[in-house]
């Protein structure tokens, strides 16, 4: 089975989530797409929920989607949430932080985690270089999407489960 992964901190999902993910699996040529939550994300602070609080809400996403599932890691590395995975999905802000040396003891580090990923699928957001090799063809809307949006006056961006829940008072 073709499996990806596309880790992330989904606070709140989103509708870009959801299509970034069909696109990948369409274009790869997927069976699952995992969104996967690092329990301690690297390059973020504390989320504005807990991961128990949003793997609930991932979860019922995923209820309605037989090719999506939803896991947790202790892994913090891309690389390392992409082990045993076909294919591994991110934003193009993934992509930058992926070749920024600071997230590795040194270059050495980085080198190998760069060269121990599986295919990347890479889906660009506006004003971030994506290689056209990795790029992933979203519509454009979905590339100005984000988690922040969606609480700062765009509601309709995030997911229903996620407006429901009640956790992103925001979004109500």
């Amino acid at each position: 089975m073709r499996t990806a992964t596309q880790p992330g901190s989904f606070d709140p999902p989103t509708l870009a989530h959801l299509v970034i993910s069909w696109t990948a699996m369409r274009h790869h040529d997927l069976e699952k797409v995992f969104w996967t939550v690092s329990r301690q994300p690297l390059g973020k602070e504390a989320g504005r929920t807990s991961p128990d609080e949003r793997l609930e809400v991932l979860n019922a996403v995923a209820g309605d989607h037989r090719w999506l599932e939803v896991k947790t890691s202790e892994a913090r590395l891309v690389a390392d949430l992409a082990q045993g995975h076909d294919v591994v999905v991110m934003g193009a802000d993934k992509w930058v932080q992926l070749h920024d040396p600071t997230f590795y003891d040194n270059e050495s580090a980085m080198a190998d985690a760069l060269a121990s990923l599986p295919i990347c699928a890479v889906a660009p957001r506006l004003g971030l270089e994506v290689p056209e090799e990795v790029c992933l063809e979203i519509p454009t809307w979905a590339s100005g999407l984000s988690s922040t949006d969606a609480l700062c006056g765009s509601p309709w961006m995030a997911l229903s489960a996620a407006r429901y829940s009640g956790l992103w008072p925001e979004l109500c």
